[in-house]
């Protein structure tokens, strides 16, 4: 956490975080036209995010994109924050961006856990349950397999899918139909890729929920914050954080 806070002490590095906040996925000309200092400057202050957790980048032909990762924020929240503060959690995790005709939200997060504990929670409905929201994926882990998400606290699936790839313990892809809301329901399809990498003893983990539609409903997107979260809180723990990415479905 302290490289987090250090990064965020630099209201330069915070004018970089408002810019990918207003439109994420930037590349490094587009953020150095926004500020009267060198590109080697904001080359350093983008670096200190990205050390820090707060950005991820990806590479898209010949350029280098920068996205927001609001995960680390999500940690300072329910370390600190939410003692004081709960209802900062909608402000928190409600981040929006266009990129050309549809929208890509990358996610990372480091967990000291092994992949094949990580790995069993993100696969396993009674432990996903315990920070997705409450909420469970039930269906055979194959490649072309349906899948539904259910919650014992709805009256209703809450999603649907299909498994696309599945590489044991490093790589699971999926699409998803959001079921849980008419507003998010008829966002339609999109793509949901778990990314899992070794890291000393730690793994890294990325999210990358994709082929959203330009501006579409946050309801998609704006929980993951909440449930990667929730997911390093129970590996790490073995605690269910009192929140309601890990609560809301869950009770009947």
């Amino acid at each position: 956490m302290d490289e987090v806070f250090k990064a965020l002490a630099d209201p330069t590095r915070r004018a970089l975080l408002d810019a990918l906040y207003e439109s994420d996925g930037q590349t490094l000309s587009a953020l150095e036209a926004r500020f009267e200092t060198s590109r080697f400057a904001v080359m350093k202050h983008l670096k200190q995010l990205e050390e820090a957790g707060l950005i991820v980048t990806r590479r898209q032909g010949r350029e280098k994109l920068h996205f927001l990762n609001p995960v680390p924020i999500r940690l300072v929240h329910d370390r600190w924050v939410s003692k004081f503060a709960e209802p900062w959690a909608a402000a928190l995790s409600g981040l929006k961006r266009d990129l050309e005709s549809t929208m890509e939200k990358i996610f990372e997060i480091y967990i000291r856990t092994t992949p094949e504990r990580l790995w069993e929670a993100i696969t396993d409905p009674a432990i996903r349950a315990k920070y997705n929201f409450g909420a469970g994926i039930v269906g055979e882990l194959a490649p072309g397999a349906p899948f539904t998400m259910t919650g014992v606290g709805a009256e209703r699936p809450l999603g649907e899918g299909v498994t696309l790839e599945v590489e044991p313990p490093r790589r699971l892809v999926q699409s998803l139909r959001a079921l849980w809301s008419e507003e998010a329901k008829a966002e339609g399809t999109s793509r949901v890729t778990w990314e899992i990498e070794p890291v000393g003893d730690s793994c890294r983990l990325t999210v990358t929920h994709d082929q959203l539609r330009e501006g579409a409903n946050d309801q998609l997107y704006g929980g993951w914050p909440m449930i990667l979260s929730g997911l390093k809180t129970w590996l790490e723990t073995g605690e269910v954080l009192t929140t309601p990415g890990s609560l809301m479905y869950g009770h009947g």
